[in-house]
């Protein structure tokens, strides 16, 4: 009886073992994975449940003949026949059995094509990106493309792209069934589009990639600032996409995306708890990504041609050429976000200026700024709009007014450091 119980450890442990081992592959490559059995089989749904299908058989095959050598390839190939074995017993199809086989494989007759994305290939038939430009069809709505591609490419909860949307989980679902049944009954190809397609569709890519990466930047909810998988997807995706087509807003949203996430080591506590620019240790930038950065901006301005994204990344620049922000160029800055309202107008710009011109010209300039913005209502459920209201009145000594404000930022934020935060700052107003 003792002799039997190290075999049945032993056997718990290899469970075990493969459950975190499945559990590491899915959080690294499980939109990589989707992406190619959607390519394979054409659908998203049946590519969906093909790849929890291929996960669950892991689970029982791999511990019985081992951890295959290629997991990622493993678990595309079983998808993809399990996916063809749950059309075969399905009685809803009018094709002969030889047609569907046909219809499931085409376009993959080379054994084990998913592997073009192996490391080592930098080229452009990357099945995520043709899978951006699919959801970003000119035959679908913007906000649906943008929903659509968050949700299949980089796996965001509808509630997480509600926060981006600042609208409904309910309304976001409904976008992402429609987007889906439009590319079903359009026959919409999965494909990266010709050249002369490439510009059409390019705002709403944009778009997505750095809905991306906010939500990587800064979590629209849960126990953490940051998610790093999120931002670095979204990186990945701008060096693609600008492989691909090295236009001026390609590589002004990539220098954005590299300056931003060279702040993130000072950006919080090891608590997880927020450290705001002014209190940033700048000596953990990370240099390399400013370096690259910076030269990226150089590179976008060069055409003269301003588009939304590069902005916003020359006044990223700005501020990581700065030792401190007392020394930061806040005019230039100014400068840049009223250049930036006209080519891109939004409250949410109009904000950040505001908060730059604060800076430049004092509190109580920037908050008559931002009391006009907020009495449009336009930001009124937007809590970074109230925290940077609050943050000003407290500057004015307007203890009341600042408390209001962090109290309604407090009832809008979904993000628990974020919550900590607000209320650290309300508790040194109490003192």
């Amino acid at each position: 009886m003792w002799s039997a119980q190290p075999q049945l450890l032993m056997m718990e442990n290899s469970e075990q073992s493969i459950r975190e081992l499945l559990d590491d592959v899915y959080h690294t490559e499980s939109r990589r994975i989707l992406a190619t059995l959607i390519r394979l089989l054409g659908e998203f749904d049946l590519a969906e449940d093909a790849m929890h299908d291929a996960f669950s058989a892991a689970i029982e095959q791999w511990q019985r003949e081992g951890i295959p050598a290629n997991p990622r390839a493993w678990l595309i190939s079983v998808g993809r026949f399990k996916a063809i074995d749950q059309l075969r017993r399905q009685a809803r199809f009018e094709t002969p059995l030889d047609s569907l086989d046909e219809h499931i494989t085409s376009g993959t007759s080379k054994e084990n094509e998913w592997e073009e994305n192996e490391p080592g290939n930098t080229g452009v038939a990357d099945d995520r990106l043709r899978l951006i430009f699919t959801c970003c069809h000119p035959a679908l709505p913007q906000d649906a493309r943008i929903a659509l591609t968050l949700r299949e490419v980089c796996g965001l909860t509808t509630e997480e792209i509600a926060h981006a949307f600042l609208t409904t989980p309910s309304a976001v679902a409904q976008r992402i069934v429609r987007a889906k049944a439009k590319i079903r009954d359009a026959h919409i190809p999965y494909e990266v589009p010709s050249q002369d397609e490439l510009l059409d569709r390019l705002d709403s890519v944009l778009q997505v990639i750095y809905l991306v990466f906010n939500e990587g930047y800064s979590a629209s909810s849960g126990g953490s600032v940051t998610r790093y998988d999120l931002s670095n997807e979204a990186i990945r995706l701008g060096r693609l996409l600008m492989e691909l087509l090295p236009e001026p807003e390609v590589v002004g949203i990539l220098a954005l995306m590299l300056l931003q996430e060279s702040r993130r080591p000072a950006r919080t506590m090891p608590t997880d708890d927020i450290i705001l620019l002014d209190d940033q240790d700048r000596s953990l930038w990370n240099r390399d990504l400013i370096a690259e950065g910076q030269a990226l901006v150089e590179r976008a301005l060069s055409p003269q041609r301003f588009g939304s994204y590069t902005l916003q990344a020359a006044i990223a620049a700005l501020h990581v050429e700065a030792p401190n922000t007392t020394t930061t160029d806040w005019a230039q800055i100014v400068r840049l976000y009223s250049l930036l309202l006209q080519v891109n107008p939004s409250p949410v710009v109009e904000l950040n200026r505001a908060v730059a011109v604060a800076m430049l010209a004092g509190p109580s300039v920037g908050l008559k700024l931002i009391d006009a913005i907020l009495e449009r209502g336009e930001l009124n459920e937007y809590h970074l709009a109230h925290a940077a209201r609050a943050e000003l009145c407290r500057r004015l000594g307007k203890t009341e007014d600042a408390r209001a404000s962090y109290e309604k930022a407090l009832t809008l934020t979904q993000q628990e450091p974020e919550r900590r935060f607000l209320e650290r700052k309300m508790r040194e107003l109490g003192n």
